[in-house]
């Protein structure tokens, strides 16, 4: 028998600068708590949201100074769920008051989005699906 999947417990990103990343993400998701991690090559800070919510952002000393291309193979973005259309208009909001670039609000067949990106170019998107 297959175990049934419940959700993404975390998910970890390469980055060239952590603590400029964790300080991106806490702006605008707001404050975590963050958990500190080192290896002989690499730093991580594991940051834990109210909601349960885990980003990982890890700087390797090897990472080449490139920004994200969501075309290679890998990740092509994060989604972060919200309850509704008004929510995500919202996240607009709080973007444009943070000064972060982002995109508009996408209304598509199945949801409502907007997206931004962190420093190293990897889009953040902030979705509701339709019903």
């Amino acid at each position: 028998m297959t175990p049934e999947p419940r959700s993404v417990h975390h998910v970890t990103l390469t980055v060239t600068d952590a603590a400029r990343s964790a300080d991106w993400y806490q702006s605008l998701l707001g404050p975590a708590s963050v958990v500190e991690r080192r290896g002989e090559t690499w730093h991580r800070l594991r940051m834990q949201w109210p909601s349960g919510l885990v980003i990982g952002v890890t700087q390797h000393q090897s990472v080449a100074p490139m920004r994200f291309d969501e075309t290679r193979v890998g990740l092509d973005h994060i989604g972060i769920a919200c309850a509704s259309e008004d929510e995500v208009a919202a996240w607009v909001t709080h973007m444009d008051a943070l000064g972060i670039e982002h995109g508009p609000l996408e209304d598509v067949p199945y949801g409502w989005a907007v997206t931004a990106r962190d420093p190293d170019a990897i889009p953040i998107e902030f979705f509701c699906s339709k019903p």
